[in-house]
């Protein structure tokens, strides 16, 4: 299994909620095993710069870049992309 986790932050901060709503258009996209999208609650002492977390699950590799090549994904992308400042990726597999 792949975990696939995006943090965004916004450009402007009236815009974190359009790009929270935006990115929920994901779920949609059947290849996710799970797919989260929520607020960083801001909790943590050290770090506060990321708005939006991104949390995925995906059966393999495959599935994976079936999400990502997805309609929906390619839409997505294209309205959030010019909102965010920063955008960080990991994917990381489990047994």
């Amino acid at each position: 299994m792949i975990r696939h986790i995006v943090l965004f932050s916004a450009i402007d901060s009236q815009d974190v909620q359009i790009i929270r709503d935006g990115l929920r258009n994901l779920i949609a996209i059947p290849s996710a095993k799970l797919l989260e999208v929520e607020f960083n609650s801001r909790k943590d002492q050290w770090s506060n710069e990321v708005d939006v977390v991104v949390y995925g699950e995906f059966e393999n590799e495959e599935a994976l870049s079936e999400f990502k090549s997805h309609p929906i994904y390619k839409d997505t992308i294209k309205d959030i992309k010019p909102l965010r400042e920063l955008r960080i990726a990991v994917d990381y597999e489990i047994p």
